[in-house]
């Protein structure tokens, strides 16, 4: 470990211990947009600090499963798996038997339920994602639908507005700016307010460099009107 990776563990491990104050935000929803960051951003100690603090801040159970799942779709396999097993060390929680994202079958019904989701989402924006994402590639819409927003996106244990406010975390956290504009739109179609999207934000600016910072910023207020 470089000596500034091992600074910014030890600066982050008091983050499993103490207060954090949200206005905005309910408590438990900041704590969750905060974790979902940490997962796609934070080396492992972080992520293990973060997992504690979830469990010491009560978050349901449920959230954090699912907020877990979802990583893999904007942080990818490696991280969420790490994740999942911080989770499962931190909580004591043992995965559940089975799931229905095993069941193959469902296909169908998570392209139905993805189109939904995602039109929510998008909004009117809609049908000109689907053009340009199958003009990227027909393989990265049918997965975007499918495996993203109905396989993923769409499960009954987190709803979509904690869902989307975890994700404009993630994206500006990561510097995916393309992404992250999309989603911020995508929170408030979801039913997040103003303020709710704005807090997401600065509950993880510490993760971010000053330039990222401003640069977020500067899209949410362009996203804003302001």
């Amino acid at each position: 470990m470089q000596p500034a990776d091992a600074a910014r563990d030890q600066a982050m491990m008091p983050d499993a211990v103490g207060e954090r104050t949200f206005h905005a935000l309910d408590a438990t929803t900041g704590e969750l947009v905060r974790l979902a960051a940490v997962i796609a951003v934070g080396t492992e100690l972080r992520v293990r600090a973060a997992m504690a603090r979830a469990v010491a801040a009560a978050i349901p159970v449920a959230w954090v499963e699912e907020l877990i799942l979802q990583s893999y779709l904007f942080a990818g396999f490696p991280r969420t798996l790490n994740a999942a097993r911080e989770w499962r060390r931190a909580s004591g929680v043992h995965a559940p038997p089975s799931d229905e994202g095993e069941e193959l079958a469902q296909v169908p019904e998570w392209a139905a339920r993805g189109e939904r989701t995602c039109a929510v989402v998008y909004g009117e924006m809609y049908d000109r994602l689907r053009v340009n994402i199958r003009a990227l590639h027909p393989a990265l819409d049918a997965w975007m639908i499918v495996d993203g927003y109905g396989k993923v996106l769409s499960r009954p244990g987190l709803d979509l507005r904690r869902r989307e406010l975890c994700i404009v975390a993630v994206c500006a956290a990561a510097g995916q700016d393309r992404q992250l504009h999309s989603h911020l739109h995508g929170a408030l179609n979801a039913g997040a307010s103003a303020a709710e999207v704005g807090e997401a934000i600065e509950a993880v600016a510490d993760l971010m460099d000053e330039e990222t910072v401003k640069r977020v910023r500067h899209l949410w207020a362009r996203v804003r009107g302001k």
